[in-house]
């Protein structure tokens, strides 16, 4: 499992991405699940993957072409005209992906090599998008109404990010909402965990404002982790006390 953001902002894209990938509580391994790509003016394409990771790795080595010398990999991400034909491509690439691995491993590869992709990027002279693509294939695009996607385990960290995003947030702010979002989510599931990976895309600018791995030890992570712990034992404590009386008196009283 894993659990990784992507969200849409009026100054451009924020992403971020754990990298724990685990087979059993006994077997567990760090690998990056965030990669990007730009060419300075012109454009900055990043992917964010989950799921069965030989899927996803298999997915991004095509995307790079490994298989051929250094001088003659082509990336074809770095020559689609818009982004949504990048996000058709990878789409187009993952379903073809998880359809040859579920072939050669007939009954034993049903529902076993499943993944998804977050897209995020901009090209010169057109808006920074955001899309999700789904196991077939398909995709969404971000919009006012569904501003972030996020993939892997999502329900933990989904809440504080619907109470708190604004589009109108600075990129600081909306690191510190991911950070209490992956806060959450660590804590609830092990199958989540550190280093974390931050990508900052601001609009028109084709290369990353800000990139960092945020580890177990970073005291700016530990001080959001401990000062929203401490924040939401606040806010419970603030809450009206539960009375066994008054609810017994109220519960008497709408009898007939």
């Amino acid at each position: 499992m894993t659990y990784c953001v992507g969200i849409a902002l009026d100054r451009g894209l924020v992403l971020m991405s754990d990298t724990r990938t685990n087979s059993g509580v006994d077997n567990i391994s760090v690998f990056r699940k965030m990669f990007y790509w730009s060419v300075p003016g012109e454009r900055i394409i990043s992917v964010m993957t989950a799921g069965n990771l030989a899927t996803t790795q298999a997915v991004i080595s095509q995307l790079e072409e490994r298989s051929k010398a250094p001088e003659e990999r082509h990336n074809s991400l770095l020559e689609a005209p818009t982004m949504f034909q990048v996000a058709t491509a990878i789409g187009r690439l993952l379903r073809e992906t998880i359809t040859s691995a579920q072939h050669t491993n007939g009954q034993f590869g049903e529902g076993r090599f499943t993944a998804s992709i977050i897209v995020a990027g901009q090209i010169a002279g057109q808006e920074p998008r955001l899309f999700l693509i789904y196991p077939e294939g398909n995709f969404i695009e971000a919009s006012p109404d569904t501003p972030f996607f996020q993939i892997g385990e999502t329900k933990y960290g989904r809440p504080i990010i619907l109470r708190a995003y604004d589009p109108a947030m600075s990129f600081e702010n909306a690191i510190k909402l991911l950070m209490v979002s992956f806060d959450s989510t660590l804590k609830a599931n092990l199958s989540v965990g550190m280093p974390l990976d931050i990508l900052v895309i601001e609009r028109d600018r084709f290369e990353p404002l800000h990139e960092m791995r945020i580890t177990a030890d970073d005291p700016y992570f530990q001080q959001v982790s401990h000062g929203w712990g401490d924040a939401l034992k606040m806010a419970f404590e603030s809450l009206p006390d539960y009375s066994f009386t008054k609810a017994k008196t109220a519960a008497g009283s709408g009898q007939q």
